[in-house]
């Protein structure tokens, strides 16, 4: 089932790298009496996502925060060393934007949010996607629906609030 508005996001437990190693973080705990944007990439390191979409909410994070904002989160279906990574190189970490990893895909998968590109060894991937979620309920939902980043940019969903 494709997430909705008006959905309560699922259940998931996703990876990040604390400063004793890989921890889990429970979702519903991070997005329980908070308004959090969330949004879903292909993978750390790749072309559009490292381009556009993560630069895009590293420009409006601080607009962000001004409209009552909590938390932005990265995820892909990556595993926790290199969202780390990922988040340093690209300046993500140091913008306030917290990176995590799905690393099994299963929160990709419950939002509706996957697919596979074989050739590229893509397998239940994330779709290019942002949300708004208030409370654990999406209140924005932008699931890009062509190649590039437009739609789920955050500079879109900013608009939207």
């Amino acid at each position: 089932m494709t997430i909705e508005i008006g959905a309560k996001l699922p259940e998931a437990t996703l990876l990040h790298m604390g400063d004793a190693g890989a921890e889990t973080v429970n979702l519903s705990d991070k997005l329980k009496g908070r308004k959090v944007v969330i949004f879903g990439l292909p993978g750390a390191y790749t072309g559009t996502c490292s381009t556009a979409h993560v630069p895009s909410f590293i420009r409006t994070a601080g607009k962000f925060a001004d409209k009552g904002v909590d938390e932005i989160i990265c995820v892909s279906v990556n595993d926790p060393f290199v969202m780390k990574a990922w988040g340093e190189a690209t300046g993500a970490t140091a913008a306030g934007i917290t990176m995590l990893a799905d690393a099994d895909a299963s929160f990709s998968k419950a939002v509706g949010q996957t697919f596979d590109v074989p050739h590229l060894g893509f397998f239940a991937r994330s779709k290019r996607y942002s949300l708004l979620a208030e409370d654990g309920v999406v209140t924005q939902f932008n699931p890009e629906v062509g190649p590039g980043c437009e739609i789920s940019a955050g500079e879109h969903l900013l608009s939207q609030l």
